[in-house]
């Protein structure tokens, strides 16, 4: 969970930390807490000062000494025994103007912290009800077959086993015609949910069960007897693209390629990206660089598997408890795969352990939904660790090519790039979004990128964190490091030169408005870690830059003054990112009141208006944005309240710090009302006080990132360590700094697993060989230095309060920024994911 650290005690005055812990690093960076380490456990840097960047505003934390803050993020309170923060916060450095914001801006204590480290928070898994059924799934063993036969006659005779399901008890969904819920095509995932006439990979559900014990389903399992037959397979995407290539759907064609065959293919489809002429640009450049990269399947590694729990009442109606993404998505899919009614069904959605994109599609909610049906009883269905891994969404693995040109006075003429993902078994790769994101940091005026998504006897892939940048940004920022290198020109001066800027035309579509690329190239060189010395000669330093377009889209938000004068503010979206504490800053800063007077909580189907899955870093700017409109709903409601008891226009009211005020010299002398003496005297000024909203937010702003990392490479293991960090990211308004920091250390330290360690690794029968954390290794605290973050507030002009994304960029530049840095420590251009000690033996040995 970004920016949630399972190893930080929050009480109600902060996060408490023993005494000594100065480079101590927390058990956060454990598997237990996929993303982040814990911020509070070392002193800041010193921050810098000369050029645009003297107002660098320490919000860190250290032992032993008090550190002043002027953005009142928190200090450290000097004395013997356990420190303690006055407001948990964010070690690191924000760039911006200052402002006059009581809360915005502020590390307020997360809504739901108590909640989470006491254990009282309910999670997928936590529901239960009387009289409940567990699931569970045959999936098949073999990566490519047809399914001759499923006999369930022994399962449903079996002691306990109250029903069973195949594919066909979901509804068919035509092949040729998309069915789409949101940007997911129900054609596929229905198919993807459980296998129809062939199983795809090594994992595909084939047939479920519901059983009275988790025992007796798994025994129910042995007796569903599937015929297989065995079909030739294919893993790697460039092998997929092959004539000769299996097929894996007979159906499918290449979209988007009208000189394609009319015959059936592994690529789905093929699109393109242009601007201005490639070949003239080519022709004007003096030196051109072109590479070939490669890089692995990699899972989201969310601690929390997937869960669900569904009770089908004898009337139709079905409740259903999951972790999820998306309550909405739940509700929609699970509805049009099982033939239900959307009212029928009301989705709750629990706290999420993690998600990173995977938990934006369902997988066990429609079978729960049929086996609940057919039982009459409610079903509970957990997946396993191994499932996880065999049957959710990794993201794509990839072959592309990465052409950059440029004149020697430094400027770039021409970028070409041809992606080649693997969508797993059926299509739908994040190729669009990568081909978006390649060259989007820079002002190209000749760019071209062509993008392939091509099916493979994988599971299914799913969004994973910027879906597809940082592939693109693996390769582009590895070439612009070694265009940089050649030219002789420093990165970070190659970078400034090139950089998009307002007004700068995107290859794939936007002229850009304001934006903050240029300040997070200017602010990673102001940083004392670019200029820092290196300490050996085995250590190198990389830079590298990462680009997300983030999104807006539907929300909605309920604003409810209770009888009290306390405040409770409703969305409709999961909270993954610490979306409930950017609601309570915003609503308690446009009220005027203490943040502890605000509660925050996530609505169902049934007690909120549409609103889409968190996602694509748009919660914040598209929730904030209706929440803050309901919160200016109620003040102005506020307002009238008041002008009403004084008999006076409302126009003469103000409302200011918490308390209505008369206004102008014919509005009266009365004594300021509070928002608690307000609500007290709703029933007589016209009845409840509340506001909601839907919108359907516009103008989400870019997200840029600029890293610096330097590694230490062992030459005689290979082994390669990132010794320091610096994320540098423009994040329009941080609501909540310490949040922002948290996603920024989430997406590098998810990065570096990328770069040095995760991939899928498959046998010679095509089965995942590691579907588990002790052979999926993702970094632990011992693989990550504590990472510094620079926050660069360039404001969104869209957003009422400056708000860009901040959750998908982070991970974008970390696996170039390492290659780059290998290159400088050891003289290796490293191009095949994960750069993994025998790889780099390998190449120190050619």
């Amino acid at each position: 969970m970004p920016g949630a650290c399972a190893g930080t005690l929050f009480d109600t005055q902060g996060p408490i930390i023993p005494d000594g812990l100065r480079r101590a690093k927390c058990k956060g960076g454990s598997p237990v807490c996929r993303t982040t380490q814990c911020p509070h456990v070392e002193a800041p840097r010193s921050t810098t000062s000369g050029s645009r960047f003297d107002r660098f505003r320490s919000v860190g934390y250290g032992d032993g000494a008090s550190v002043p803050c002027t953005a009142s993020h928190g200090r450290w309170l000097a004395g013997r025994g356990p420190h303690r923060l006055e407001q948990p916060g964010a070690r690191g450095t924000i760039v911006g103007e200052e402002t006059n914001n009581r809360w915005i801006g502020k590390n307020t204590i997360r809504p739901d912290g108590e909640d989470k480290v006491t254990g009282r928070a309910t999670f997928g898994a936590d529901f239960a009800q009387p009289g409940m059924l567990w699931g569970k799934v045959v999936r098949s063993p073999h990566p490519h077959a047809r399914i001759r036969s499923i006999d369930t006659a022994r399962a449903a005779a079996a002691p306990g086993v109250k029903a069973v399901m195949t594919g066909d008890d979901l509804v068919h969904f035509p092949l040729d015609t998309p069915v789409m819920v949101g940007p997911a095509d129900l054609r596929f995932v229905s198919r993807n949910v459980m296998a129809r006439d062939k199983a795809l990979y090594a994992g595909h559900a084939v047939a479920a069960v519901a059983a009275a014990t988790p025992e007796a389903a798994e025994a129910a399992l042995e007796l569903i007897e599937v015929e297989y037959e065995p079909l030739p397979w294919v893993l790697d995407v460039d092998e997929a693209m092959q004539p000769d290539a299996p097929v894996l759907h007979d159906f499918l064609r290449t979209a988007g390629d009208d000189s394609a065959p009319d015959a059936p293919t592994n690529v789905a489809s093929r699109m393109t990206i242009t601007l201005g002429d490639i070949d003239d640009g080519f022709a004007e450049a003096d030196v051109v660089i072109e590479r070939h990269f490669r890089t692995k399947p990699v899972h989201q590694g969310y601690i929390e598997p997937h869960a669900c729990l569904v009770s089908v009442a004898a009337d139709g109606r079905a409740t259903i408890w999951s972790s999820s993404q998306g309550q909405f998505m739940v509700r929609n899919a699970t509805a049009r795969m099982t033939g239900a009614r959307l009212s029928d069904i009301r989705a709750i959605p629990a706290e999420i352990g993690g998600g990173f994109g995977g938990k934006t599609i369902v997988y066990l909610e429609p079978l729960a939904y049929v086996l609940s049906h057919k039982a009459g009883a409610p079903v509970k269905m957990v997946m396993t660790r191994e499932e996880v891994f065999r049957a959710t969404g990794p993201t794509s693995g990839s072959s592309n090519t990465v052409k950059i040109g440029a004149r020697r006075d430094g400027r770039i003429v021409a970028a070409d790039a041809t992606f080649r993902f693997q969508a797993g078994a059926f299509p739908g790769s994040p190729v669009r979004a990568a081909s978006n994101c390649a060259f989007a940091p820079y002002a190209i005026d000749n760019v071209r990128v062509v993008g392939y998504d091509v099916v493979a006897n994988r599971p299914k892939c799913n969004a994973y964190r910027a879906p597809g940048s940082p592939i693109a940004a693996f390769g582009v920022e590895s070439v612009i490091d070694e265009l940089a290198r050649e030219l002789e020109i420093d990165p970070i001066d190659f970078r400034l030169e090139n950089a998009a800027r307002e007004g700068t035309r995107a290859a794939y579509g936007p002229t850009y408005r304001r934006i903050g690329y240029e300040e997070t190239l200017e602010a990673a060189r102001a940083h004392p870690h670019y200029s820092a010395s290196k300490k050996n000669g085995r250590q190198g330093r990389g830079v590298a830059s990462g680009f997300w377009f983030n999104v807006g889209g539907e929300s909605s938000a309920h604003v409810n003054v209770n009888e009290d004068g306390t405040v409770a503010v409703t969305t409709g979206h999961p909270d993954i990112g610490g979306s409930r504490a950017s609601m309570v800053n915003i609503v308690a800063e446009t009220l005027g009141i203490h943040y502890r007077n605000v509660s925050a909580q996530v609505g169902d189907t049934n007690t909120i208006g549409f609103s889409a899955s968190t996602g694509g870093s748009r919660v914040t700017f598209s929730a904030g944005t209706a929440v803050s409109e309901a919160t200016e709903r109620v003040v102005a409601q506020l307002r009238e309240r008041a002008a009403i008891l004084w008999d006076i226009d409302s126009e003469a009211v103000d409302w200011k710090d918490g308390h209505a005020h008369p206004a102008g010299s014919n509005a009266g002398d009365f004594e300021p009302l509070s928002l608690a003496e307000l609500a007290a005297q709703a029933a007589r000024t016209g009845g409840p006080i509340a506001a909601q909203v839907s919108v359907n937010a516009q103008g989400a702003a870019p997200a840029f990132a600029t890293h610096v990392c330097d590694v230490e490479v062992d030459t005689e293991t290979g082994r390669v360590e990132v010794v320091r960090y610096t994320a540098v990211q423009d994040a329009g308004r941080a609501i909540h700094p310490g949040y922002v920091e948290g996603q920024m250390q989430g997406g590098v330290a998810q990065g570096i697993g990328w770069a040095l360690n995760e991939e899928y690794i498959f046998d010679d029968s095509g089965r995942l060989e590691n579907p588990g954390f002790l052979d999926y290794r993702i970094p632990v605290a011992s693989d990550l230095p504590m990472i510094d973050t620079v926050v660069v507030e360039v404001p969104n002009d869209a957003h009422p309060h400056g708000v860009r994304g901040v959750g998908e960029v982070p991970i974008a530049p970390p696996m170039a920024a390492v290659a780059n840095a290998i290159h400088d420590a050891v003289g290796l251009r490293l191009r095949d994911l994960p750069m993994s000690p025998p790889k780099v033996l390998a190449a120190l040995d050619t």
